[in-house]
C-alpha cells in the first residue's frame, strides 16, 4: 500500500513538472512571437524612413552589433523566402514543361553565372531612383543581392529531384488519378525535400559569402552604405580595427550557431519524414534537436495540431458525402464501382465531364506559353542592349577577356576537383557513423555558413605571413575560392549518402563488395544525382568568388591575379561599364556551354543509367 501510495505521489510529481515546464514553453513562444513582430515592424520602418542627407556612418562600437546582426538576419530570411518560392516555382515550370526547359535552365546557368558586381550598379542605381526619398530601394537591392547569393543552387536541386522521381511513384499518382496540386503536394514535393532543406542551409551560407558587399555599396563616386553586420565588419577592416573585427566575426558566429539551433536543425530533423526509402541508409542516423522536443511539449501548438488535424478530417467526410452525393445524382451506386478506401477525390476527378476538364487544362497550358514568350522576348531587348554596350570594347581586350576567363576556368576547376576529393569520402564516413554524425553535421552547417570573405583577410595575412612573395595570389586563389565554395558539394553528397538505399548496402555487404569496388559500383552510382547538383552550384559559386578571391585589399597593398574575376572588380570600381558587360557576357557564356556540354552530359548519365529504379 505504501509503494503505491509513493507511486502515485511520484506519478503525480511528474505530472506537475511536465504540465509547470509546458507552461515555461508556451511562455516563451509568447514572447518570442511577440519579439518576432516588434522585429519586423522596426525592419519595416527603418526601411521606409527618409534617406539619410548623407552616407550612413557605420558605428564600431559594442553595442551597435546587435542591433546591426539583426537587420542582417531580417535580410537573409526575406531572401531565403524569395528564393523558396522562385525555387519551387522556376524548378517545376522547367521540370513539367520540355519546351520551355530548353531556354529556362540554360537561363538558370546564365543568371547562377552572373557575379553580383555584375548587376550590382545598375540594380542599385535603379532601385535608388525608383525609391529617391526613402531607403526601401537601398533595402531591396540588398535583398536581392543577397537572393542571387541563394537560389540558384536550390532551384536546380528542387529541377533535378522532379527530373529523376522514379517512374513507379508516377505510376502511383496516374493509378489514383492525382490532380496536379495533389501530386506536387504528396509526392514530387516530399521526395525533393531533403535536397531541398540541406540546400537551403548552403543557401544561406551563400547569401552571407557577399554580405559585405551587398550592405556596403560603392558604385563610382557614390557611396552607398547599410546598417548591418557585412558593413560592420568593412569598416572594421578599412580602419584596421582588429577589435571590431574580432567581434563582429564572434557575432557572426553567434548568429549562425543560433539561425543552426533554433531553425535549421528542426527542419532537418522534421524532414527526415519524407526520406522514400524505408529503408535507407539514413535510418540509422536519426538526426535530434532539442528546439523541437521543446516544441512538442508545447500546449499551444498541440492544440492547434489537434485543430488542424481535427478540420482535415471534416473536409474529407465533407468531400466524400459531397461525391456520393454527386454519384447519386448520376444514378450510380457505390456498390457498382471499385473505389480504392481513401480514395474518393481521385474517383470524383475521374468521373468528372471532360469537356470543362479539357478546357481548363488547355487554360492551364496556354499561361505558361505566355509567361513563355514574355520571358523570351525580354531576353531578345536585353541581349540587344548589350550587344549596344559592349561595341565600345575593342579587339585586343577582347583577347585579354578570353585569356583572362581562361585563367579563372582553370582555378574553377581546380577548386571542384580538391573539393570533390575530400567532401565524398567525409560525407559518406559523417552518415554511416551515426555518432559522428550527430556532432559533425551541426559543426559543419555553422562553418559553411560563415561568410568566407570575411576571413580573406586572416587567411590572405597567414599566407603573407608564411614568407610567400606578391604572387601568391595567382595560385592562393585557389585556396581562397575552395573554402568558400566546398561547402556546396559537401552538403549535396551528404544528402546523396543520405538517400543511399540500405537494402543495396546490405546486398553488398553479402556478397562480400567492399573498399573500393563498393564505392566505384554502388556509392558513386547512388549518389551521382547529388553530385551533379553540387558540381553544377559549388562551379558556379566559384565564378562568383572569383571576383573577391583574384583581387584582395589589405591595408594598404593590393593584391591580384591575372583573371575574370578582378577584371570585374577593376571595371567595377572604374565605372567601365562596356568592359564590364564584356567580361560578365563571357563569363556567363563560358558557365553556360560548360554546364551543357559537360555538367548536363553526367546529369543525364545519372537519370538513365544510374537511376535507382531503372
Amino acid at each position: 500500500m505504501r509503494r503505491l501510495r509513493l507511486n502515485v505521489w511520484g506519478g503525480a510529481l511528474a505530472l506537475w513538472q511536465e504540465g509547470r515546464r509546458s507552461h515555461w514553453i508556451d511562455l516563451f513562444l509568447v514572447l518570442a512571437v511577440a519579439g518576432l513582430f516588434y522585429w519586423m515592424i522596426f525592419f519595416a520602418r527603418e526601411s521606409l524612413a527618409d534617406k539619410p542627407a548623407r552616407a550612413v556612418t557605420i558605428d564600431l562600437s559594442l553595442s551597435a552589433l546587435p542591433g546591426y546582426s539583426l537587420r542582417s538576419l531580417a535580410r537573409g530570411l526575406i531572401a531565403y523566402l524569395f528564393s523558396l518560392v522562385f525555387s519551387l516555382i522556376y524548378g517545376y515550370w522547367a521540370a513539367k514543361d520540355k519546351r520551355a526547359e530548353r531556354v529556362l535552365i540554360p537561363l538558370l546557368d546564365i543568371l547562377q553565372s552572373i557575379p553580383v558586381l555584375g548587376f550590382m550598379p545598375g540594380l542599385i542605381l535603379g532601385l535608388v531612383a525608383l525609391f529617391p526619398s526613402t531607403n526601401f530601394g537601398l533595402e531591396l537591392a540588398s535583398i536581392l543581392m543577397i537572393f542571387s547569393g541563394q537560389v540558384w543552387n536550390m532551384t536546380f536541386s528542387f529541377y533535378h529531384s522532379l527530373t529523376s522521381m522514379p517512374h513507379d511513384l508516377g505510376e502511383v499518382a496516374s493509378m489514383y488519378h492525382f490532380s496536379p496540386w495533389k501530386r506536387f503536394r504528396l509526392l514530387e514535393l516530399p521526395f525533393a525535400t531533403m535536397g531541398l532543406v540541406w540546400n537551403s542551409i548552403m543557401s544561406m551560407a551563400g547569401g552571407w559569402f557577399f554580405l559585405t558587399v551587398c550592405e556596403t555599396f560603392q558604385v563610382g563616386n557614390f557611396d552607398f552604405r547599410l546598417p548591418g553586420l557585412g558593413s560592420y565588419m568593412s569598416a572594421a577592416v578599412a580602419a584596421e580595427n582588429w577589435r571590431a573585427m574580432s567581434m563582429a566575426i564572434l557575432a557572426m558566429i553567434v548568429m549562425i550557431v543560433s539561425l543552426d539551433q533554433l531553425l535549421w536543425r528542426p527542419i532537418v530533423v522534421w524532414a527526415q519524414k519524407y526520406n522514400m526509402e524505408e529503408g535507407s541508409g539514413s535510418d540509422s542516423i536519426r538526426a535530434t534537436s532539442w528546439f523541437l522536443d521543446l516544441l512538442h511539449d508545447s500546449r499551444i501548438l498541440n492544440s492547434v495540431v489537434r485543430q488542424r488535424r481535427r478540420r482535415k478530417r471534416l473536409d474529407a467526410l465533407n468531400e466524400i458525402r459531397h461525391q456520393k452525393y454527386a454519384l447519386s445524382q448520376k444514378g450510380i451506386s457505390l456498390d457498382m464501382v471499385s473505389l480504392p478506401r481513401g480514395r474518393g477525390i481521385g474517383y470524383a476527378a475521374h468521373t468528372n465531364d471532360s469537356v470543362p476538364r479539357t478546357i481548363r487544362s488547355r487554360l492551364v497550358a496556354f499561361i505558361p506559353l505566355c509567361i513563355f514568350v514574355l520571358l523570351a522576348s525580354l531576353l531578345c531587348f536585353a541581349a540587344w542592349k548589350l550587344i549596344l554596350l559592349m561595341r565600345g570594347v575593342e579587339f585586343s581586350m577582347w583577347q585579354m577577356i578570353f585569356l583572362a576567363a581562361g585563367a579563372t576556368l582553370l582555378r574553377v576547376l581546380l577548386c571542384v576537383f580538391l573539393a570533390t576529393l575530400w567532401t565524398v569520402p567525409t560525407a559518406l564516413l559523417i552518415t554511416r557513423s551515426p555518432k559522428l554524425s550527430q556532432y559533425a553535421q551541426p559543426v559543419l552547417q555553422v562553418i559553411a555558413s560563415f561568410p568566407a570573405p570575411m576571413i580573406y583577410p586572416l587567411l590572405a595575412g597567414m599566407i603573407i605571413a608564411a614568407g610567400f612573395g606578391p604572387s601568391w595570389i595567382q595560385w592562393g586563389s585557389i585556396l581562397l575560392m575552395l573554402v568558400g565554395t566546398q561547402w556546396y558539394l559537401l552538403f549535396n553528397t551528404i544528402a546523396g549518402a543520405m538517400a543511399i538505399p540500405s537494402d543495396l548496402v546490405e546486398a553488398a555487404r553479402g556478397f562480400r563488395i567492399s573498399g573500393w569496388q563498393r564505392f566505384r559500383w554502388l556509392y558513386v552510382p547512388s549518389m551521382l544525382r547529388f553530385l551533379v547538383t553540387g558540381w553544377v552550384t559549388t562551379a558556379g559559386g566559384a565564378w562568383n568568388a572569383s571576383i573577391v578571391t583574384e583581387y584582395l585589399q589589405l591595408g594598404g597593398d593590393t593584391y591580384q591575379a591575372f583573371g575574370l574575376g578582378s577584371m570585374i572588380f577593376t571595371a567595377t570600381e572604374t565605372s567601365n561599364f562596356p568592359l564590364l558587360t564584356a567580361s560578365v557576357v563571357v563569363m556567363a557564356l563560358l558557365v553556360v556551354l560548360f554546364n551543357h556540354f559537360v555538367w548536363g552530359a553526367l546529369h543525364r548519365l545519372a537519370e538513365t543509367k544510374y537511376a535507382m529504379d531503372k
